[in-house]
């Protein structure tokens, strides 16, 4: 059918058949190795390696010319396996659940105790003395780090870290 399609003589087609033939018995056992190692599923590496000598025949019928068949084919292959990853995939749940995935149930209550610890923590940094309250509220209430603190406050990163150590230091005080 393909002959067809593309106009090619008798004596053509049973030239691209030889090279074709050749050049899989010379390389499909390598070209499976390398797809199964990048797939990882034996199915989809055998078929990844099928549609590479289809694309090549499609390419010769089409009076492509070849010059290395191997670097032709590994080429080809590596886009397929390009395009494999590329794929947008869905999983079952019985699928994830065989390999080991365990649905949680949300707990809310840490979240509770969270919520009261930070504003406990909002109340203790009332009771810093007022150059350390500013640091500690954008550290612990804010959750920013030391680096986007010391940008805000125009400071050195490791004065930041200094100024939480001793509000820490004067927060066991009180």
């Amino acid at each position: 059918m393909l002959g067809s399609i593309y106009m090619m003589t008798k004596k053509q087609n049973d030239q691209r058949k030889i090279v074709l033939t050749q050049a899989h018995n010379d390389y499909a056992k390598g070209m499976n190795s390398y797809s199964l190692l990048k797939i990882h599923n034996r199915a989809t590496s055998d078929d990844l390696v099928q549609d590479t000598f289809m694309k090549t025949w499609k390419y010769l019928a089409r009076g492509g010319k070849i010059d290395i068949m191997k670097a032709f084919l590994y080429h080809i292959l590596n886009q397929l396996i390009i395009d494999e990853y590329r794929k947008h995939k869905t999983t079952s749940l019985d699928v994830l659940l065989e390999k080991g995935y365990e649905p949680s149930v949300v707990d809310h209550s840490k979240r509770i105790f969270n919520v009261f610890d930070g504003k406990a923590a909002l109340l203790l940094i009332q009771h810093l003395p007022a150059k350390y309250q500013t640091v500690m509220r954008m550290r612990y209430a804010q959750d920013l780090s030391q680096r986007n603190i010391s940008h805000h406050r125009a400071i050195k990163k490791h004065c930041c870290g200094a100024s939480t150590s001793r509000a820490w230091e004067t927060k066991s005080v009180i």
